[in-house]
């Protein structure tokens, strides 16, 4: 399998902070922890460098998924939200592919 660079010990401390929150570490300007700032945690921390995408999956490994709001955000308003779906999105949304034969071919048309 994948040899993580996080043995379960670091893997341990990184979780403890992680539970501390994001302003407990630099990022006060809200309490949200995202795989940009965990890659940034893990070189403060650690003097290791992981992409973000590496750190996307470590942090599956230990059990943390993406979250999602439990609710919708209370400034939301749903008469606009509507109105933008049948006006302003029936106008940008691109018309697709065609339906007719194709190629499978990327240097032959069908």
């Amino acid at each position: 399998g994948y040899d993580c660079r996080l043995g379960p010990h670091l893997q341990a401390r990184l979780a403890v902070w992680l539970e501390e929150g994001p302003a407990a570490h630099g990022w006060a300007d809200d309490q949200v922890w995202t795989a940009s700032r965990v890659r940034t945690l893990i070189g403060r921390k650690f003097h290791i460098s992981y992409s973000v995408s590496g750190v996307t999956r470590l942090l599956h490994r230990m059990g943390y998924s993406v979250q999602m709001p439990a609710r919708p955000a209370a400034e939301r308003d749903e008469e606009a939200v509507a109105a933008w779906r049948e006006v302003t999105w029936q106008e940008v949304k691109a018309a697709g592919r065609q339906p007719g034969r194709g190629s499978a071919s990327r240097t032959k048309r069908a």
